[in-house]
């Protein structure tokens, strides 16, 4: 029986430690794993920060390496969820060059149909934002790219999960102990 390789999103709740984002980044390493994509910010808890992980695996491995990453000292909990568990989005930047803004109106037309936003403005370049899935970004990005794109930034993916954690029942049951 061949498990079907997909999108899983691996969430790590921390302490926030030095040297343990090498520690976790080690554990894919060691088996042959590529990282998709990787954000790492404050949590709804104080004092504990989250890992949003991406990768293209089996189930049977992501469980395998969830309970590799919850053997670090650090590492309070961790899940993993397909992408129908989740809610997720990527963000991103494209700098333009500001003549294309009012030379070509196709431009103009791109903007609006892809849903983004002009951050700034100046006789140099443009800035756009589009926050949204990463094929929404992907044709905005090839759409832009006929024009020319001075510069290209994406986040990695930020998820909530559809369904309840109860990772802050956890930590306080675990604090009034």
């Amino acid at each position: 029986m061949n498990e079907e390789i997909k999108s899983l999103t691996i969430s790590v709740y921390t302490e926030n430690n030095i040297g343990l984002l090498n520690r976790i980044s080690a554990i894919f390493q060691r088996r042959h794993i590529n990282i998709e994509s990787l954000t790492t910010s404050q949590s709804e808890i104080d004092g504990v920060n989250r890992f949003v992980i991406v990768v293209n695996v089996t189930e049977t491995n992501a469980i395998k390496i969830v309970k590799q990453i919850e053997k670090q000292v650090e590492t309070i909990k961790a899940y993993c969820h397909t992408d129908e568990e989740t809610i997720f989005t990527e963000s991103c930047m494209f700098k333009i060059k500001s003549d294309l803004l009012f030379d070509e109106p196709q431009i103009q037309n791109i903007i609006k149909e892809s849903d983004s936003n002009i951050v700034t403005v100046n006789k140099e370049f443009f800035v756009l934002e589009k926050s949204g899935r990463r094929n929404e970004i992907e044709s905005l990005r090839r759409d832009l790219n006929v024009f020319g794109i001075m510069q290209f930034v994406r986040s990695g993916r930020i998820a909530v999960t559809k369904d309840e954690m109860k990772i802050t029942e956890m930590l306080s049951a675990f604090n009034n102990q």
